[in-house]
């Protein structure tokens, strides 16, 4: 080792880990992760569903716009607590035990840092954001980046090896404790901070089973070699991915600032904005928790390696998630009166244009995780400023105009025209060639316009009853997308397994 190296404390967990998975097994393991990735976080996510369907129930929308202020301000200290350490432990070169003291230091001191600044510059940010009555929430809300400090390391460790299956079930422990706290203080009244101690709470005890999974020495120290090159490789990273959060997040400060008290639009903008985060939640997450180890080592593989695992990706997530965000913005009155009631009926008109931000959210985001796992950090950086350069003039300008619509109208604008092509342009730099996915598109776009033109017709024709819409609409909107766009082999094959399967 090089540099000066602190004398480590006594070790907590002694267990060696296992070793990271070899070259060979990497689609096996990688296959695998996503599974247990997908299965964790579609339970999680319906259970997330029926919790947020009680808590509008017994919060007012007045709660929610605080909550979404105190959310906005977590999920930016979320992404640039530990100054990327965690990607960079996933994407490292080298012997895990040999970085993790330096890494768990870099973290524990840049997470205690970050949330002093947060706790002096909570009233601030609540003001600017038009909800002075959030900062208590958010200073208890971003107290768990102090939790994340401790455990970051291990929970890239984990994710490292692909072993997903044990961190899911340390997220899924920990929301059933955030469920019943939050639910329980909302019944009793206690507002929005019942959001706040149920997600303070999930965090501890999903940070004690990422520890206890993990089964790596707890040790603190410093090497200034591996500090170097983990913050060569992570600051970027962590600027990156932190401007892409706070663009995401950005629409509630400006909702915010600009429409102001009078009516409770911000908590209409929120629930909106998380009907339109249901698939990146879902599908987007658990890809993260995959693709990032995944093309790290397709990187160190041969020159092609790379650039042909890409381009299959990108095809299959484009064809994966535009049918959902053309029937989310064709059927968003339905969507909203049948799970939220009539009385959220103003987020409906949001949803339909953060339906199309959810769609370019997803490819730029999967962009961005094709650029950290080849190491080109830098471009993320520069992707994301230009975005936002773009997008927070534009949203500023459409809610003068058109209120919490024109808001999700440049947000989703900004990303198609600006974000989509910026990305486009930083992947094929980093030098993966992308032309190849053209062709891969066109089925999938024909079958988009097709589902779009089904689904609205459909849902003409039952208009009057919003469950009856949402189910013949969805559904055959849905049907259109797939005879066109999954080849009929594949159809076939399918439907045989389903008929073995019922006459056994």
């Amino acid at each position: 080792m090089t540099g000066e190296q602190a004398a480590p404390p006594p070790v907590v967990a002694v267990a060696a880990g296992p070793a990271d998975p070899p070259p060979a097994s990497l689609r096996r393991k990688a296959g695998r992760g996503l599974g247990w990735s997908l299965l964790g976080n579609l339970v999680m996510k319906a259970g997330s569903f029926v919790m947020g369907l009680v808590l509008a129930r017994l919060l007012a929308p007045e709660d929610f716009g605080i909550y979404a202020v105190a959310l906005a301000a977590t999920n930016i200290v979320m992404v640039v607590k530990d100054l990327g350490i965690m990607a960079a432990t996933i994407q490292w070169r080298g012997e895990i035990e040999e970085m993790a003291p330096t890494a768990t230091l870099l973290n524990l001191f840049s997470a205690t840092a970050l949330y002093g600044v947060f706790w002096v510059g909570a009233p601030y940010f609540a003001a600017t954001a038009g909800n002075p009555e959030a900062t208590p929430v958010v200073r208890l809300l971003t107290a768990v980046i102090l939790v994340e400090a401790i455990t970051a390391v291990r929970t890239g460790v984990l994710l490292r090896r692909f072993q997903q299956d044990r961190s899911s079930i340390a997220i899924l422990a920990g929301f059933v404790v955030n469920a019943g706290v939050a639910i329980a203080l909302a019944a009793g009244g206690a507002g929005p901070f019942s959001f706040a101690w149920g997600q303070v709470a999930a965090a501890v005890v999903t940070g004690v089973l990422v520890l206890f999974f993990a089964k790596m020495p707890f040790r603190v120290g410093f090497d200034r070699g591996i500090a170097k090159r983990l913050l060569r490789f992570g600051i970027p990273s962590a600027a990156g991915i932190g401007l892409e959060t706070v663009l995401a997040n950005v629409g509630y400060i400006i909702v915010g600032n600009i429409m102001g008290n009078d009516r409770p639009w911000l908590g209409y903008y929120l629930l909106a904005f998380n009907v339109s985060s249901w698939v990146p939640g879902l599908v987007g997450t658990a890809i993260r928790q995959v693709s990032l180890a995944g093309f790290s080592r397709l990187a160190e593989g041969k020159d092609d390696e790379l650039s042909r695992g890409v381009q299959g990706s990108v095809a299959l997530l484009f064809a994966t998630v535009l049918p959902l965000a053309v029937l989310m913005g064709t059927l968003a009155h339905p969507i909203i009166h049948v799970l939220y009631g009539v009385e959220w009926s103003q987020s409906a008109g949001v949803l339909r244009f953060l339906a199309l931000l959810m769609l370019v959210r997803m490819m730029t985001s999967f962009a961005l995780d094709i650029l950290n796992g080849q190491g080109a950090t830098r471009s993320t950086v520069w992707m994301n400023l230009g975005y936002g350069a773009a997008m927070v003039p534009a949203v500023i300008v459409c809610t003068q105009l058109e209120g919490i619509r024109g808001a999700a109208f440049g947000q989703a604008a900004a990303a198609l025209l600006v974000a989509l092509p910026l990305a486009i342009l930083a992947v094929n730099r980093a030098g993966v060639r992308l032309r190849p996915v053209l062709p891969m598109l066109v089925r999938p776009l024909v079958g988009g316009l097709a589902c779009f033109g089904v689904a609205a017709a459909l849902a003409s024709l039952t208009a009057g009853n919003a469950f009856v819409t949402l189910c013949v609409a969805g559904g055959g909107g849905l049907l259109t997308y797939i005879v066109i766009v999954v080849p009929l082999d594949r159809i076939t094959s399918f439907a045989e397994r389903g008929i073995r399967l019922m006459t056994r």
